[in-house]
């Protein structure tokens, strides 16, 4: 069992840098993940990345 198996987490700032680790991280640790970040098209990597592993994440853009 992964640690975070069942488990749903967001992670801000996940199109890039440090977030995009963590993300890619705690999808290999089972977890969904939500990738919040301001440009849609580096969410949208950072979310194909680990769609392509096999694991779930779904992107979220935030308002500002």
């Amino acid at each position: 069992m992964k640690r975070f198996e069942n488990q749903v987490a967001i992670v801000t700032g996940a199109g890039r840098g440090i977030g995009e680790a963590i993300a890619r991280r705690l999808a290999e640790e089972g977890a969904r993940i939500a990738v919040v970040s301001r440009t849609e098209a580096n969410a949208r990597k950072t979310a194909e990345a680990i769609n392509d592993i096999g694991m779930a994440a779904r992107v979220v853009l935030e308002l500002g």
